[in-house]
């Protein structure tokens, strides 16, 4: 289920094919795009607390009819309000709901020891949505056009609705069994004010300096991901005359890696101090996106291969650490803290999504948004260093260490 997360985010909508349907300037594509991404994150902190009130199964389950509806939706409209409605407000909320804060929840809830390994393979499951789904939604646009992908990612979402109701449990305790590396433990009873739960959590961590540094680099992780490669690499590469399809490919091809990058983070995170682990993510993260405007051309050049694997194995490789740091720091409200750190991967990813399209329309390239974006990677390097590690306390699982 998680492997179809980002293709709910991904171009079934691709901005080329609507700016020549409707007439729609790359900045109100971008706009409906943001709202996606933001409404994505802030939805996760409340997602969170409301699987600790209804259950995972619910809130799931609802979820996936939210985006089913959103995405099916779009095929009638007529006005860019619309694409913010539908793709926007309902499939960001839908989408949201099933975030990597699901991911936290379910890694809390049924492992104690190797947390770090399970948080990467979860994650690495969501991007893989993009090798699934990217070509053969990026395949319907082109030769069909942008309904039919739409349709697509609608009866997909609701497909999976049955299997998320009859197979997923909230909790270990449901089947009788005890934790990966836990002991046996009752299911707790339902977490009251849901809402007010997630919206307290965020006042008591907001009064920590842990937090606003999470927070911030999750907000750059999200403008140079999300924001910047998953909205604006296709339309760039289109502009210097790829072909969408290749583009698309390209973006599949990160998919791919990302599942060994995210993984092997995961695994590293479970040995080594994880405020190290972001710094170096960020730092190469940054120097692969200062040579990306150089790198970008008509076809698919060996360079160009050598940033889509070196990218590629760094896209999410940020979430284990920032996961284990929020476990660290938060302990039983990690998963809720978490949700709040990733709304600010997404209200950056947002904000970039909105300002590339704008900076497309008003200066005829990408270029500048690449260079600014590899900046504010080296500001999240040295982010990540400043964060105080707690003593006594082990972010990974079970006989994780710190390297020195």
């Amino acid at each position: 289920m998680h492997a179809l997360d980002d293709a709910w985010r991904g171009p079934p909508l691709s901005a080329p094919e609507l700016h020549h349907e409707f007439d729609w300037s790359r900045g109100t594509i971008g706009f409906a795009v943001s709202v996606n991404l933001a409404l994505y994150g802030l939805t996760a902190p409340f997602a969170a607390a409301m699987m600790d009130r209804f259950g995972i199964r619910r809130v799931v389950a609802l979820a996936l009819l939210v985006i089913s509806g959103g995405s099916v939706a779009t095929v009638w409209m007529t006005a860019s309000w619309q694409l913010v409605l539908f793709w926007g407000v309902l499939v960001g909320l839908g989408s949201g709901s099933m975030a990597l804060a699901f991911a936290a929840t379910v890694t809390n809830r049924w492992f104690t020891a190797r947390r770090g390994l399970v948080t990467g393979i979860l994650t690495a499951a969501g991007a893989s949505g993009q090798l699934i789904f990217l070509p053969l939604l990026s395949w319907l646009v082109e030769h069909h056009g942008w309904r039919p992908a739409a349709v697509t990612v609608s009866l997909s979402a609701l497909a999976v609705v049955p299997f998320v109701w009859l197979l997923l449990r909230d909790h270990p305790a449901d089947v009788g069994v005890a934790p990966y590396g836990g002991t046996y433990a009752e299911k707790p009873a339902p977490a009251p004010g849901a809402a007010r739960r997630a919206v307290t959590v965020l006042f008591k961590a907001a009064r920590t300096g842990p937090f606003w540094l999470l927070a911030g680099t999750f907000a750059i992780c999200g403008a140079s991901t999300n924001g910047l490669v998953r909205t604006h690499f296709v339309p760039a590469a289109h502009d210097h005359g790829m072909p969408v399809t290749a583009a698309a490919g390209l973006l599949a091809a990160i998919g791919v890696l990302d599942v060994v990058g995210t993984v092997a983070s995961g695994w590293f995170t479970d040995r080594f101090e994880a405020r190290r682990l972001l710094a170096v993510y960020y730092a190469l993260r940054g120097v692969s996106l200062l040579f990306l405007p150089m790198l970008l051309a008509p076809s698919v050049h060996p360079p160009m291969v050598f940033f889509i694997v070196f990218y590629g194995l760094d896209w999410v490789a940020t979430v284990p650490p920032t996961i284990a740091l929020c476990r660290e720091q938060y302990g039983e409200d990690s998963a809720i803290v978490f949700g709040w750190v990733l709304a600010s991967h997404q209200v950056g990813a947002a904000v970039v999504a909105f300002l590339g399209g704008i900076a497309r329309d008003v200066f005829g390239s990408y270029d500048l948004v690449w260079y600014a974006s590899g900046a504010l990677c080296a500001v999240a390097a040295l982010m990540a260093m400043v964060i105080r590690r707690r003593q006594g306390v082990d972010s990974g699982g079970e006989g994780a260490h710190v390297a020195g």
